[in-house]
């Protein structure tokens, strides 16, 4: 069985998005073992200038890759990734299985991004949108797509 694990800095504290991950997470163990790996948040410094923005990166980004193995498929949630649909997450999660990967790692960096290692490891990089999301939502909806991925996978009647 597929592992999928959500690598994410920061830790969700309000109950109505907690209890949307709960929802998407229970409903995905009859896919997958799946995963939401919560990494500390750095300090981040009132009016931080590029360098202390650089290092912010850099500590979150060895937090992240400690967690990533090297045989892992990573998707790493950024700007500069791809616009895609939902049946093209779907085939990247089958590909990726049947390329012989047993774990894929989504991952969701701090309010800065992710650092230049982790977007390097990444076999794809993924844009969820041109508008931007809190991290709380990002996750929320990432979930749900992981989730729809899998019915679409297994032609289930969510995705229409």
């Amino acid at each position: 069985m597929l592992t999928v694990n959500i690598i994410c800095i920061g830790k969700i504290k309000e109950k109505y998005w907690t209890d949307a991950i709960l929802e998407y997470s229970k409903r995905l163990k009859a896919f997958c073992k799946f995963n939401i790996i919560e990494l500390n948040e750095e300090k981040t410094y009132n009016n931080p200038n590029e360098s202390q923005i650089t290092s912010i990166l850099d500590a979150e980004g060895k937090r992240i890759m400690s967690k990533i193995s090297d045989i892992d498929y990573v998707i790493s949630l950024c700007i500069e990734g791809k616009l895609t649909d939902s049946p093209q997450l779907a085939e990247k999660l089958s590909a990726a299985a049947l390329s012989g990967k047993s774990t894929v790692d989504f991952i969701i960096g701090g309010s800065w991004g992710l650092s230049e290692d982790v977007k390097q490891r990444s076999d794809f990089r993924l844009s969820m949108s041109r508008m931007t999301f809190p991290h709380q939502m990002a996750r929320v909806i990432l979930c749900e797509q992981i989730y729809r991925a899998f019915e679409i996978n297994n032609n289930g009647k969510y995705h229409k």
